[in-house]
């Protein structure tokens, strides 16, 4: 599936809709986020998770790596776990990250930024989105 959008407004109400479309597995969902700097993915972090209630302001763990937030209740998971694996040299170093014990939880919402540097270790994601920066200003996200 494809979907374009033109304004963060849209953005935040793709990401919505998407959010009503998550359920629980065997293990924690995982969502990967691919596209270059500036495509968006952080952008569809924060409306995600804006979308299951955190209040917080979210920004890109770039120099963290991680990020963990607690939801509040009602919503089917837990936690939230923002993971930006730009800075990583390989998925080797996800388990410094507690990565594996994430993974176990079927209460966590696992947020993965750039995938291709650690698709050496990383389990079968759950929705593989990619976004595209367009030369109107437009993003195209595309779900698999």
């Amino acid at each position: 599936m494809e979907v374009v959008v033109k304004s963060i407004f849209e953005l935040e109400q793709e990401a919505a809709a998407f959010a009503t479309r998550l359920s629980k597995g065997k293990s924690a969902t995982l969502i990967t986020l691919s596209g270059e700097l500036g495509a968006g993915k952080t952008a569809f972090t924060k409306a995600l998770a804006k979308a299951c209630g955190i209040t917080e302001h979210i920004t890109s763990p770039t120099f963290v790596l991680e990020k963990i937030y607690t939801l509040p209740e009602g919503n089917i998971f837990t936690r939230l776990a923002h993971i930006d694996a730009y800075r990583l040299k390989s998925g080797s170093e996800l388990s410094a990250l507690g990565f594996d014990e994430l993974m176990k939880d079927t209460d966590t919402l696992v947020i993965l930024e750039w995938p291709e540097i650690v698709a050496d270790t990383l389990p079968l994601a759950t929705h593989r989105v990619t976004l595209i920066a367009n030369l109107d200003g437009s993003r195209t996200i595309s779900y698999a």
